[in-house]
């Protein structure tokens, strides 16, 4: 039989079998704390104790959002275009594609336009319907509102000719679009491990292993994950992800640049009376909550859009890179919901679903080298979104199209060399790392457009208005020109100060209307794990003594139990020690794969793991 035909089917076979295992949608906290601990295993697969299955391909995409698909399909519209066959493979950790992306979002389609330039005409065209018709951005305080003009704000920040849209709709379109290339594209299949040859190089990646049970032991569903090797790897995991960070820690690729800075965006979605919509709306805010003086630090806002036919998405962004351990951004999203500009829009209506991902905020100065032996970061794993825009969906889909036009020439070079002429890969051929990847992202329209606002998101460590003042300079008049860079050479998880410098902040209850309670909006996510698995929630082993010592609760009062959007982390009495110290405990189960504790954990002592494929959340209208 023809081995495509065969692989596949082993692929498919594979999600048939672990669709069948039970999944448990678990929002209560019920995990015991764990002191296990890991890391995306260094596992060399010409040395494999138990060799495991494996499939071979041109080009491995990790990841199936806007940068990956987009990378997919540029890269076979390239091959169909020269008459090549090329394999390409696109893996996904979610249910199904689309599953775990969450984003705004007002869409800029410039890549999109670039990527199907007649997409318009198509019989499907993506789901693009709601054309922006109104921005507004205010300046809030606790009870009250000033409209800034749109003309004093930066060109970046207007959206005529932009979209609101759902992205994890767009995904699916786009996934459906790579399917109907004859790309494969596989979800339900965490990437756990990066695959290495004798000599460093990366080689693809292997997917974990299911059907293990809490206390490491096989199951009766056991099944041993895959290796996917291919010439060329391109992660697409998103912010912060697992085989992303190890690999630029492996390859020093974060040497010279400043430190990744992030936000954690949290969001819902309502539906409303259709009379009260009003398609293309566009509403964002700083201030209240979170600014309450000119020379507040915090950094955020908020997002409020009008989607057809009769929908609202709404979102609440913070800066991890915040001082006050107090600070909740989940409560100051629910609290936010109350003032009367907000309020009124709502009324009427339901939350429908809940969400919550991290974005990069670093911006130009912290974008990592793209490149290494065998691969590439492409999209929001290398960090191209675009802060003051409040946008990264686009230069994520530019990102992966200029990967795939950088590789493809070396993919096609040797016809003895391409996997859908052999089979498998040639051991023979050097691992190559296209540099010309890095060379064509610097001379694009994404770094052009980076550059221009580079020290923008720095200027607010200074407080609320000269990060305005300089924003306004540097998007109206610098434009990126300026002859100084701003420095940021701390990571987010190092700016928390102690408690002790704080006093608690205290949030109005929710009252079921405007605003819930953590545990009933997680509902909303279709968050899903299977229960009896390993926690993919570790404590670094070199970090035991931080949570043995119990540094973050007495030093900086436990943020991680209010930092969490999930409610992952809780601090508990242990049994028969009423009174006594607490104890962190762990509720893994409760993940929404945002990613945040990874980054703005006292010391960084977590370190996210991929759980079994498909595990997570389910969204349908992100």
């Amino acid at each position: 039989s023809h081995p495509f035909f065969y692989r596949k089917t082993m692929l498919r076979a594979a999600a048939s079998r672990f669709a069948t295992l039970p999944r448990t949608l678990s929002v209560t906290p019920s995990l015991r704390p764990t002191a296990s601990a890991g890391s995306v295993c260094h596992r060399f697969f010409s040395d494999e104790a138990e060799p495991r299955e494996s499939m071979s391909y041109d080009c491995l995409v990790v990841g199936a959002g806007p940068a990956g698909l987009a990378a997919a399909i540029r890269l076979k519209q390239l091959a169909i275009e020269n008459e090549k066959d090329i394999s390409i493979c696109v893996l996904e950790k979610g249910s199904e594609v689309g599953a775990h992306i969450l984003s705004g979002n007002v869409f800029e389609p410039r890549a999109l336009e670039e990527l199907f330039p007649n997409y318009a005409e198509m019989d499907d065209p993506p789901p693009l319907e709601t054309l922006v018709t109104e921005d507004k951005f205010l300046a809030l305080s606790e009870t009250g509102s000033v409209q800034i003009p749109n003309f004093l704000l930066p060109s970046q920040l207007h959206n005529d000719g932009n979209y609101v849209i759902s992205l994890n709709q767009l995904v699916r379109w786009l996934g459906a679009k790579a399917e109907e290339m004859e790309i494969e594209v596989f979800a339900g299949f965490s990437a756990s491990e990066v695959l290495y040859d004798d000599d460093g190089n990366v080689r693809g990646i292997a997917t974990r292993d299911v059907g293990i049970g809490k206390d490491g032991e096989k199951k009766d569903t056991y099944e041993q994950g895959m290796e996917l090797r291919a010439r060329q790897t391109l992660f697409a995991e998103g912010a912060r992800g697992s085989c992303s960070e190890e690999i630029m820690e492996k390859f020093g690729l974060r040497e010279g640049v400043q430190p990744q800075t992030f936000g954690i965006g949290v969001k819902e979605v309502w539906e409303i009376p259709e009379e009260n919509c009003k398609p293309g709306f566009v509403q964002h805010t700083l201030g209240w909550p979170l600014q309450n003086s000119l020379m507040d630090k915090t950094f955020g806002g908020s997002f409020l859009y009008h989607m057809a036919p009769n929908m609202i998405l709404i979102g609440f962004v913070v800066g991890l890179d915040y001082e006050n351990p107090y600070l909740n951004p989940y409560r100051e999203f629910q609290r936010w919901k109350h003032h009367p500009e907000i309020s009124k829009h709502l009324e009427g209506g339901e939350c429908v679903q809940y969400g919550a991902r991290v974005l990069n905020e670093g911006g130009y100065h912290a974008i990592p080298k793209l490149t290494f032996p065998g691969g590439a970061l492409i999209g929001c794993s290398a960090g191209f979104l675009n802060s003051v825009k409040i946008k990264g969906s686009h230069t994520a889909l530019k990102s992966g199209m200029v990967a795939a036009e950088s590789i493809y020439p070396h993919l096609i070079k040797n016809d003895e060399h391409i996997v859908c002429e052999t089979y498998e890969i040639n051991e023979e051929e050097p691992v190559a790392e296209i540099t010309d990847y890095q060379t064509n992202m610097e001379g694009s329209w994404v770094y052009e457009e980076l550059k221009q606002v580079r020290n923008c998101h720095a200027a607010f460590h200074w407080g609320l208005f000269p990060g305005l003042a300089y924003a306004g300079l540097a998007c109206h008049i610098l434009r990126g020109a300026e002859p100084w860079t701003l420095g940021n050479g701390t990571p987010d998880s190092a700016k928390t100060r102690p408690a002790s410098e704080f006093t608690p902040i205290e949030y109005p209850k929710p009252d079921g209307v405007f605003s819930f309670d953590l545990l009933t909006n997680l509902a909303r996510s279709g968050t899903a794990h299977e229960h009896d698995q390993p926690p993919h929630l570790r404590i670094r082993p070199e970090k035991q003594d931080i949570v043995d010592g119990n540094v973050s609760m007495s030093t900086y009062s436990g943020p991680e139990q209010r930092f969490c959007p999930a409610g992952v982390y809780e601090y508990v009495e242990e049994e028969g020690k009423e009174g006594g110290e607490k104890k962190l405990q762990i509720n893994a189960q409760n993940c929404v794969h945002c990613k945040c504790c990874s980054i703005k954990m006292p010391h960084e002592y977590i370190k996210w793991t991929v759980p079994e494929g498909a595990g997570g959340p389910n969204y349908s209208v992100m």
